[in-house]
């Protein structure tokens, strides 16, 4: 086994690692052996993951598992799924005190998540990403939650796992696109807090399309790094955490519109070029620094341009329905330079509608 890495998240109660690398899997034993002997297992995995590597996940425990599949998509997202997972917890009699394991891209760890979190009042739970954009974004900091009628995730609550498990190992049979999709979360974190990062995606852009093993265990450990910096000082997002929805106030929007259509990944890259040409039209961004995210993003094979054009007045209303809007007011994240972001509540919906020009959002 390759040397591993380990990025550590420090939250008030406790600290939990990370573990990043080819065959980090094989860390499970000694993670759930800190729960005692007689734990018991549950898996919730993607049905398509399961079918590549759940034989490889059943052989790293220490003791058999109850597993139970989803279907994969954002579809499972649902109340309907959770209360479908209740029932095989109940006739598991899975206890607050045993474990569940969710192995899967974001839908699963999001809905495997918010099970634990409300399964008597809290289970305990590991995250085994499977996908990039799980392993950089979605499976560190305790955001758990379900997708309603009226929009992405607004059901949902903080539960941190015990431990991350990100084996590059599975990340092998991920699709170009679903790979592509997940560097979008990673240009993201760069472009908020560390402008050196955002520069290295510019330089090693070329081993990144090439899917270069080195590269990205390098990519997914700074991308937790980063996370875990915010998420230890602002742990259920209320103050500095917010940075971290660059891009997903418009994204969130286009992810429903669309139905989907598009990967989580690909509409935040279309969200940060609408939100940067908000920043821009305010003269808080420059222009060169706007397109050069847009040109990186491109260069990453990540859309710049919706796939179709969307009614103004129904992107603005499902944006006012986002999770973050407080008081009637909805935060986006605008970039001033790279590594400086800031949050602003007044984007008029004039603003949005000309904003939307810049990805063909106008209809």
């Amino acid at each position: 086994m390759k040397s591993l890495r380990i990025v550590n998240v420090p939250i008030p109660e406790r600290t939990y690692p990370i573990i990043i690398g080819s065959g980090a899997r094989l860390q499970l034993r000694q993670s759930i052996e800190k729960f005692g002997a007689a734990v018991q297992i549950v898996v919730i995995a993607d049905e398509h993951v399961a079918e590549l590597h759940l034989s490889t996940l059943l052989e790293s425990l220490p003791t058999p598992a109850v597993v139970v599949l989803v279907p994969p998509g954002e579809q499972s997202k649902s109340l309907s799924s959770v209360e479908r997972l209740y029932g095989e917890l109940a006739d598991a009699r899975i206890s607050r005190g045993d474990l569940i394991l969710a192995f899967g891209g974001g839908v699963i760890g999001d809905l495997a998540g918010f099970v634990a979190a409300t399964w008597m009042r809290g289970a305990n739970f590991l995250q085994l990403p499977t996908t990039l954009l799980a392993a950089i974004d979605a499976s560190c900091g305790g955001k758990t939650g379900v997708n309603h009628a009226a929009g992405k995730n607004l059901i949902g609550a903080f539960h941190q796992p015990a431990a991350v498990i990100a084996d590059t190992d599975f990340l092998v049979t991920l699709s170009e696109r679903d790979y592509r999709a997940g560097l979008a979360e990673s240009v993201k974190h760069a472009a908020i807090r560390d402008a050196a990062f955002l520069a290295w995606h510019e330089e090693h852009s070329d081993r990144l399309a090439a899917r270069d093993e080195e590269i990205i265990a390098e990519l997914i450990a700074r991308n937790c790094e980063i996370k875990a910096e915010i998420v230890s000082v602002d742990e259920r997002e209320s103050g500095i955490r917010m940075i971290l929805n660059h891009g997903h106030t418009m994204g969130h929007a286009f992810e429903h519109l669309l139905e989907y259509e598009l990967r989580h990944g690909e509409c935040v890259a279309l969200g940060m070029i609408v939100e940067n040409e908000l920043a821009l039209a305010r003269e808080l961004l420059n222009a060169a620094e706007a397109e050069r995210v847009a040109r990186l993003l491109a260069r990453l094979g990540l859309p710049v341009k919706l796939p179709r054009g969307l009614g103004v007045d129904r992107v603005v209303e499902v944006v006012r329905m986002d999770k973050k809007a407080r008081d009637g007011k909805v935060n986006f994240v605008l970039l001033r330079a790279p590594g400086s972001p800031l949050r602003v509540d007044d984007v008029s919906a004039g603003e949005i509608a000309t904003a939307l020009r810049v990805v063909g959002g106008r209809s």
